[in-house]
């Protein structure tokens, strides 16, 4: 279903001409949803907006203004806004075009990022779930863009709202850089959910309480660390393309905080790649382990049958139908048998035993 899904929203931009603004996300029924965070040293304006128009105001403002944008199936409000900001058609194409892979584009006047913010669900499983994120940099403001409600961003709304920190007293270039960095540092908390769903496997698994469903989930937590990969190694290259930046939006003490995000992503990295590697190892240790139960069924069936062929030598020799053999006539000839059966049963019984088969 999830593949038909996205052909589906892939055909949407079939014959289309560039710049075309078309949502192809899957959250079509998202509310519109906008608030403007308005702020220098002295204060801080948190204003809920009912539409894209109460927004213009903010372009020329001498403080630093954020607006947040929920919902990027509303795409003839982003194109008003994007117009408004003169943003080009291919930016406006590129916030409401689901998936984009991390980039940063420079267009002079402003600075447009394209990322992934990562959170995993409150559930038993803690899927992850991928959301994309959009913010374009200019003077005195950023624009961000989600495709619906709730985020990573709290902590940041509670410092500039608080005045803690350097976000009140420095520009909008320190205010992109806090906002990625709480993706980023979210980033950490999906990597241990699944340093802990490896660790579980591997316990599982050690343990022999696995089942039929252990192979798929095996795979689908390799496809999450992939698709982590895959989100993680194109923001390296952009906030490589950020250090080497020359546009005054970002100014150069600004970089020095961009380049600890750079940092933070190589820890990441690494750990993305040790959890790769051993999800890469649980298949093969769950194929081992049921190849071990196989083999330990195997054996005692073979057990089982090397005590009974020298029984079944025996019922079968006593079995044949001659008249001239001397124990059928003997009175104590069953039990002779019956004996000799037992003792052999018993002998190969401490024998396996001894050579540790058992």
């Amino acid at each position: 279903m999830a593949k038909k899904s996205k052909r589906q929203h892939s055909k949407k931009k079939l014959g289309q001409a560039p710049g075309s603004a078309i949502y192809t996300g899957e959250r079509a029924k998202e509310k519109l949803f906008i608030e403007a965070f308005d702020y220098n040293q002295q204060r801080c304006n948190i204003t809920e907006l009912n539409s894209v128009e109460e927004s213009y105001n903010f372009k020329n403002s001498d403080s630093v203004t954020w607006v947040n944008l929920n919902g990027l199936n509303h795409v003839n409000a982003i194109t008003n806004l994007g117009n408004h900001f003169n943003l080009h058609p291919l930016v406006i194409e590129d916030i409401v075009s689901i998936p984009q892979r991390p980039k940063l584009d420079d267009y002079g006047d402003y600075i447009f990022v394209v990322l992934k913010m990562l959170y995993h669900t409150d559930d038993d499983e803690e899927n992850i779930v991928s959301e994309q994120v959009s913010f374009v940099l200019g003077k005195n403001y950023v624009l961000s863009f989600q495709e619906s409600e709730g985020d990573v961003f709290d902590a940041v709304r509670a410092r500039i709202k608080a005045g803690k920190g350097r976000a009140r007293s420095l520009g909008s270039d320190y205010l992109l850089y806090i906002l990625i960095d709480a993706i980023v540092d979210h980033y950490f908390t999906i990597i241990e959910v699944l340093g802990e769903k490896v660790e579980n496997f591997e316990d599982a698994i050690f343990t022999g309480n696995v089942n039929d469903d252990t192979s798929r989930h095996i795979r689908d937590l390799k496809h999450e660390i992939l698709r982590m990969r895959r989100v993680i190694f194109p923001l390296r290259e952009m906030l490589i393309k950020i250090d080497k930046n020359e546009n005054p939006l970002i100014e150069k003490k600004t970089i020095t905080f961009f380049r600890d995000i750079y940092d933070h992503l190589i820890q990441v990295s690494e750990s993305i790649d040790i959890n790769r590697e051993m999800a890469a190892s649980l298949m093969d240790m769950y194929m081992t382990s049921i190849s071990n139960k196989m083999n330990e069924v195997m054996k005692v069936l073979t057990i089982m049958a090397s005590i009974f062929i020298p029984l079944t030598f025996i019922a079968g020799v006593y079995g044949m139908n001659f008249q001239h053999m001397p124990e059928l006539n003997s009175k104590y000839g069953y039990f002779v048998v019956w004996g000799v059966m037992i003792f052999l049963f018993l002998g190969m019984l401490f024998y396996f035993k001894r050579k540790k088969w058992l």
